[in-house]
């Protein structure tokens, strides 16, 4: 069933590659982009495949060779044998895993939220580091970082902080982050040398097009007023922030780092359309999980996920049951090895399930 499945994939993607060919479906906009998304969807299982049958029939001609009466021909396929049979289980590993099914929000831009929460001052200066740290990964990914709102404090921290972080695949990379991140280090106004535990919320949510959440005017109340933080460049002498309350599930969204009113409410809008996109998913999700078992605790903001141990410079992942000791690198944004390793415990999570149902 499994190499069945996979010849399926094979066969759909070399069909529409043929159709993406088609003069006709070249002039169909809306069919060649359907198309083209399709082809996208699938375009990585083929080669792998492809090797992975490659593989098994070098193993057949291999263990026909141990029957053929030549002795250095044996001798060799003997030696072939186990690096092949390896390759072909490392490659059986990876369709497994193509296989699984995709999560339609990972090529999608992002709305990240960082929000303080318990430990005062130490908890908003711990949210403009981890603001900072995905900040310079995505720099370090080519990503674009637009900040939508913010609340800065006067210590230089941020009560919280909203930026759209738009690119490649950034959903994908970054949508394990969500849930409590717990930080204890020594304050800078700690005399006696004490650690501290503080903590911050970080809420990743995929970015919805206005086709997939509807707004209708009427339920959204709009207000505007002028900027206000603690001085500088976030105050000006205009009512140009924006706030709107989206009134059926009151959801207030503020934003006023732009000077323009405009341009407020547009980002208002972005975020507020990303809010009601995750709360309707989480909804669905939650639905869909009522009568499955061994659930992943992958989404849920109230969860401690994390711990950044600043004396002993470790970070560790709750859900994964990992620890690495680069916490002074991972906080430069240098964390790409560490969500990988992240994102293989849920994938071997999504398998061992996917193969329970299955």
């Amino acid at each position: 069933m499994f190499l069945d499945k996979l010849a399926r994939v094979e066969e759909r993607f070399e069909e529409i590659e043929q159709k993406l060919c088609d003069p006709d479906i070249i002039s169909d906009r809306a069919t060649f982009t359907r198309l083209s998304r399709e082809r996208a969807e699938i375009e990585d299982i083929v080669p792998v495949f492809r090797d992975y049958k490659r593989v098994v029939n070098d193993i057949e001609e291999c263990k026909e060779s141990l029957d053929s009466g030549d002795r250095e021909l044996e001798e060799l396929a003997r030696m072939e044998l186990p690096e092949l049979n390896e390759k072909r289980h490392e490659l059986e590993k990876q369709l497994q895993v193509l296989l699984l099914p995709k999560d339609p929000n990972d090529a999608k831009n992002i709305i990240l939220e960082v929000r303080a929460g318990t430990g005062g001052d130490e908890a908003s200066l711990f949210a403009a580091d981890l603001f900072r740290m995905y900040t310079r990964f995505a720099e370090i990914k080519g990503w674009k970082v637009d900040i939508m709102n913010s609340s800065a404090t006067d210590s230089g921290g941020f009560k919280e902080v909203v930026a759209s972080i738009s690119g490649k695949q950034v959903f994908s990379s970054l949508k394990y982050e969500s849930g409590v991140h717990r930080v204890q280090r020594v304050p800078v106004t700690e005399s006696q040398g004490r650690v501290h535990t503080s903590a911050c919320t970080v809420a990743v949510l995929p970015e919805a097009e206005e086709v997939e959440v509807e707004i209708a005017d009427k339920d959204l109340r709009i207000d505007v007023m002028r900027a206000g933080g603690p001085g500088g460049q976030s105050v000006n002498t205009t009512d140009s922030a924006v706030r709107i309350t989206h009134l059926p599930t009151g959801m207030i969204v503020i934003c006023q780092d732009e000077k323009s009113q405009h341009k407020n409410k547009a980002k208002a809008m972005t975020v507020l359309r990303a809010r009601l996109y995750d709360k309707y998913q989480s909804e669905a999700d939650a639905e869909r999980a009522a009568n499955r078992k061994n659930q992943v605790g992958s989404g849920d903001r109230s969860q401690r996920i994390r711990t950044y141990n600043f004396p002993q410079g470790r970070i560790t992942d709750h859900r994964a049951g990992l620890t690495v000791h680069k916490l002074d690198s991972i906080l430069q944004g240098e964390l790409g090895d560490f969500l990988d390793s992240v994102a293989a415990f849920f994938q071997a999570e999504a398998l061992k399930q996917h193969s329970e149902q299955g």
